[in-house]
């Protein structure tokens, strides 16, 4: 692939164990991220994030992912982690989203009726947008949203979610060119227990999903 070619980023979700985190770097994460909602079943605790962010390597960024948290509950898990990356992924309005001061990205529920334009005007400060499939309760719940809902012309980096895998990854980079890609139970073997050899096949095809992007551009 041409150098200057982009390259699409990848983050892989809802990381639990020592071992899963481990294989994510190898095969090629570029972002971990760690849930902090108890609710979830890939949840940790602050402290246990900080034990797992601490195996990654530099130039891989760790992400805490917040659902309607309290400020000290976001302070702890900054506490935990000080170099994290920060994903809000409930209902959290843009002055929740800027309190505490740190490099964020937001989550959008994909439905016919968000308008993804406006959520973007109203986080002028978001890293990304994280697009996520719209289901009950929060998470995509390893569901697809439907790619068409995205408007040309969103004015900051895009995070393509929602039901992705190793078969279904190269699909969407090329639909939507996203900035970055995110999985979670798409290289899963259980809930919160990843696969080694699901993450390298998600790893790769994206790498497959670039050099067809690459080829389409320089046959244009």
């Amino acid at each position: 692939m041409n150098p200057l070619t982009p390259r699409t980023r990848i983050k892989i979700c809802g990381l639990t164990r020592e071992a899963d985190v481990d294989a994510a770097v190898t095969a090629g994460a570029d972002a971990i991220g760690f849930v902090l909602y108890p609710k979830s079943p890939r949840a940790v605790t602050a402290a246990r994030a900080g034990d797992l962010a601490r195996r990654l390597p530099p130039f891989v960024t760790p992400v805490l992912l917040f659902v309607n948290a309290t400020a000290d509950e976001i302070a702890a898990g900054l506490a935990a982690v000080p170099q994290a990356l920060l994903q809000f992924h409930g209902d959290e309005p843009p002055e929740a989203c800027t309190a505490p001061g740190r490099p964020y990205l937001r989550a959008a529920r994909m439905a016919p009726d968000v308008d993804l334009l406006d959520l973007a005007a109203r986080h002028p400060s978001a890293q990304a947008l994280l697009l996520d499939a719209h289901v009950e309760g929060y998470g995509g719940g390893g569901k697809a949203f439907d790619w068409s809902l995205i408007p040309p012309g969103v004015p900051c980096p895009v995070v393509l979610s929602g039901g992705l895998n190793p078969a279904s990854v190269i699909d969407g980079v090329m639909h939507v060119r996203p900035w970055a890609v995110d999985v979670s139970s798409g290289v899963e073997s259980a809930k919160g227990i990843k696969d080694a050899a699901l993450m390298h096949r998600f790893c790769q095809a994206v790498r497959e999903a670039d050099a067809r992007v690459a080829q389409a551009s320089a046959g244009t």
